[in-house]
C-alpha cells in the first residue's frame, strides 16, 4: 500500500462539515453611552490618534480613535468599537480564567478552533475579531494577540517575532527535514495569519511545499500520523509565553 495514498483518503483531509447557523446571542445588548476614556496625542509619522480605555481590571486598552466602526447589536444599531471591546471583556472569562488557560486552548488545533466556535456562537466571530486586531493596531498579530490584550491587557506579538521566537525551542525537538517543513508552515502562517495552522490545511501545505509529490513528503517526514504530530507539535512554542528578563 502506498502512503501518500492517505493524502486523498477523506480520514486523512477530513469531510467538509457543513456551516453551522450561529445560535443568536443569549445575552441582552442594550445601547449604551461609552465610558470615558483618555485621548491620546497623535503619534508623528502620520500613525492614527488613539483612545485610552479603563476596562473592569483597572488596566487601560488603546485603540484607535478615528475608525469606522463595524459592529451591531442584534437590534441592527451601530455598536462602538470601545462597547464591543467592553462587552468582549466581559464574557471573556466565560471562555477561559486565566492566561495560562487561554494558552493551553490556542496552542493546540482542536482547541483553539473549539475555541473559535463557541466565541462565534455568542458574537464575536473571527470577522469582529479581525476587526478589532485592526482597531488595537495588531493586524500582523495574532487573534490569540486580540484575546490576550482584551483579557489580560498583555502587549501584542507580531507573527514574525512569535515563529522567530519560536524557531529556537523547535530547532532542539524536530529532525532538520522536520523543521524545514515547519518553517515552510512558519512562513505561510506570518504571512496569512493563525488560519494557516488549521488541522485541514495541513494536506494543501503538504502539497504546495512538496509539489504536489505527496510521496516526497512522506519519505522526508514519515508516514500521515507522523506528520500529523509534528503539525500539532511544534505549534505549542508559538504560544509559550516570555521568558522574564
Amino acid at each position: 500500500m502506498q502512503a501518500h495514498h492517505h493524502f486523498s483518503d477523506p480520514e486523512w483531509d477530513g469531510e467538509p462539515n457543513p456551516p453551522e447557523e450561529p445560535e443568536p446571542p443569549d445575552y441582552p445588548i442594550a445601547p449604551r453611552q461609552p465610558t470615558s476614556g483618555t485621548r491620546e496625542e497623535p503619534a508623528s509619522y502620520g500613525r492614527p490618534p488613539k483612545i485610552k480605555i479603563k476596562l473592569a481590571d483597572g488596566k487601560a486598552r488603546a485603540i484607535q480613535h478615528m475608525v469606522v466602526t463595524t459592529f451591531w447589536h442584534p437590534d441592527g444599531t451601530p455598536m462602538t468599537a470601545q462597547q464591543f471591546m467592553e462587552l468582549l471583556f466581559g464574557k471573556l472569562p466565560e471562555f477561559f480564567k486565566s492566561e495560562e488557560e487561554l494558552r493551553a486552548l490556542w496552542c493546540t488545533p482542536a482547541t483553539r478552533a473549539d475555541l473559535l466556535r463557541r466565541l462565534t456562537e455568542k458574537g464575536f466571530g473571527p470577522e469582529q475579531l479581525s476587526e478589532m486586531q485592526r482597531i488595537i493596531d495588531a493586524e500582523n498579530s495574532d487573534l490569540f494577540d486580540v484575546l490576550a490584550y482584551v483579557a489580560y491587557a498583555l502587549p501584542t506579538v507580531s507573527r514574525a517575532a512569535r515563529a522567530t521566537t519560536a524557531k529556537v525551542e523547535i530547532s532542539t525537538h524536530f529532525t532538520a527535514k522536520q523543521q524545514a517543513f515547519i518553517d515552510f508552515v512558519l512562513a505561510q502562517y506570518v504571512q496569512v495569519g493563525v488560519e494557516e495552522l488549521a488541522p485541514d490545511k495541513l494536506a494543501p501545505l503538504l502539497r504546495l511545499k512538496y509539489h504536489n509529490a505527496l510521496a516526497d513528503a512522506v519519505a522526508d517526514l514519515g508516514q500521515p500520523d507522523e506528520i500529523g504530530k509534528v503539525f500539532v507539535g511544534f505549534q505549542q512554542y508559538l504560544y509559550r509565553p516570555p521568558i522574564a528578563a
